[in-house]
């Protein structure tokens, strides 16, 4: 309890305020790193997963790069990238690896999520003389938004916590008080560190979990009743949990 205690004192000291690493300026470049990675993670992933999702083809690839991707080791990939693109270009070494991590979740977000919505709908769109365009961004986009999301949700808590390696590179975020009490055995800054990066982690997902919530069709929500809720969503939202345990684990 006496450390936890000194973790809170040392978080809210007046000095955390001050200088090149004060908390807030760490605290923005751990956002700035993690919306960054997760945008150009996006504008990659779910076209490529929507196209998947609506054309039905290409789900081994998708699969398997996903499992790729999950496999390789974030740290080490960073290390090797800052190697191969030089000193230079470390921002850029380090938002690459984290685009990396995100893409899988993303991608998998995008094509289960149409992949999920039955047959029957698309079939019924279809026969009213709906465009594939139309079935596309009306009822595909709309029904498959939820699990979308829940990717989103596991991809951003995936990036929150592994944007804490970026101060091995002296990128700053709130990883740099772990990384930099780990030495001097300032066990209080490294816990104090570990918590911002927990509870930023547990906002965002309180937050993206409002979102997922909020992405269910009217129509579907007010149809059905929460404990008969379709099991596609209750699978994104049990992932999303179990990614922000694994988060909070890996951050302390």
């Amino acid at each position: 309890m006496n450390l936890f205690a000194e973790a809170f004192a040392w978080l809210f000291s007046p000095e955390r305020l001050e200088g090149q690493y004060a908390l807030p300026i760490l605290l923005g470049q751990h956002l700035y790193y993690t919306v960054i990675s997760v945008l150009i993670a996006a504008v990659i992933a779910v076209p490529s997963g929507w196209l998947i999702g609506h054309s039905g083809r290409g789900r081994e690839v998708a699969v398997a790069i996903s499992g790729a991707a999950r496999a390789v080791p974030s740290f080490g990939l960073m290390v090797l990238l800052v190697l191969l693109l030089g000193v230079l270009r470390v921002p850029e070494a380090a938002t690459i690896t984290f685009v990396l991590l995100a893409i899988p979740s993303l991608l998998a977000g995008a094509y289960t999520g149409l992949e999920a919505i039955d047959r029957r709908v698309i079939d019924a769109a279809r026969a009213t003389g709906m465009t594939e365009w139309q079935i596309f961004w009306k009822v595909e986009v709309p029904l498959g938004l939820p699990l979308l999301v829940g990717g989103l949700r596991a991809a951003t808590l995936q990036v929150i916590a592994t944007v804490t390696i970026a101060a091995y590179v002296n990128l700053g975020g709130l990883g740099w008080p772990i990384i930099q009490g780990i030495p001097l055995r300032r066990f209080d800054q490294v816990l104090g560190g570990a918590i911002l990066v927990a509870v930023l982690a547990l906002i965002a997902d309180l937050l993206l979990a409002l979102a997922q919530r909020a992405a269910v069709p009217a129509g579907i929500r007010a149809a059905t009743p929460r404990s008969q809720t379709p099991r596609s969503v209750r699978r994104a939202a049990s992932a999303g949990t179990s990614t922000t345990t694994s988060a909070t684990a890996s951050t302390t």
